[in-house]
């Protein structure tokens, strides 16, 4: 039998989690058994009796950085857990995340996520250990741990079982290159505002269709980048 989908965590606050990753349906399927959560606190990796995990840059400047030695043991205490999924920290300078990247974790086995404080992490453990850097947006946070949600719930909700209606991730925003179309339900006039006539018709293909065109002329508009990059 194989082991669930199974995403740790290195952090230094291992108190924030499951946090939201313990709700509704990604919580549910935590539950359930269909993916696991492990967490590992990377001052267990400190050797002083403050448990301390960094020290000033080299070089000077503001604020602390994460050691390369603390980090580096709790990275390798990791991999020995899971030596066959990626390493990701978690940094406003990696690669932005996309959907396509979700579906390629999601379909692995796991993910270890690195949670980064202060004013970073040592560069020497990022080169020694081969750890992909991977940003949630072009802003800064405090420290990587709601980054590291982010990313774990976007993988967990593609894992089969997890999501009810499969058909509905089928159509969301990213997929096949295009934002979502714009969503209704009752009632059917709120505040003067009218449900679109197309979608109480009844006929699904107008509805296809108008969904359609109502996804393409938003990714035009809202995300030009993502319309430029479409196949004809």
């Amino acid at each position: 039998m194989r082991s669930p989908w199974t995403a740790t965590v290195l952090t230094i606050l291992p108190d924030v989690f499951p946090g939201p990753l313990g709700a509704s349906l990604i919580g549910t399927a935590l539950d359930n058994g269909t993916w696991a959560l492990h967490t590992i606190d990377i001052r267990d990796s400190a050797e002083d009796k403050h448990r301390s995990v960094d020290d000033t840059p080299a070089g000077g400047g503001a604020g602390m950085v994460m050691r390369a030695d603390i980090v580096g043991r709790a990275v390798d205490a990791a991999i020995a857990r899971s030596p066959d999924v990626p390493v990701i920290y978690l940094s406003p300078r990696g690669t932005p995340l996309n959907q396509q990247r979700v579906r390629d974790l999601a379909q692995g086995c796991g993910v270890t996520v690195l949670c980064g404080r202060f004013e970073g992490l040592d560069e020497r453990v990022l080169e020694a250990r081969g750890i992909e850097e991977i940003s949630i947006g072009d802003f800064v946070l405090a420290g990587g741990e709601v980054a590291a949600c982010a990313l774990i719930e976007a993988c967990v909700r593609l894992l089969p079982g997890v999501v009810g209606d499969a058909a509905s991730l089928e159509q969301e925003s990213f997929e096949d290159g295009l934002l979502e179309y714009p969503q209704y339900t009752r009632p059917r006039v709120w505040e003067g505002l009218d449900i679109p006539e197309v979608l109480l018709s009844g006929d699904h293909k107008r509805i296809a269709e108008w969904r359609r065109a109502q996804a393409e002329k938003l990714t035009k508009a809202r995300r030009p980048d993502m319309w430029a990059r479409r196949k004809p």
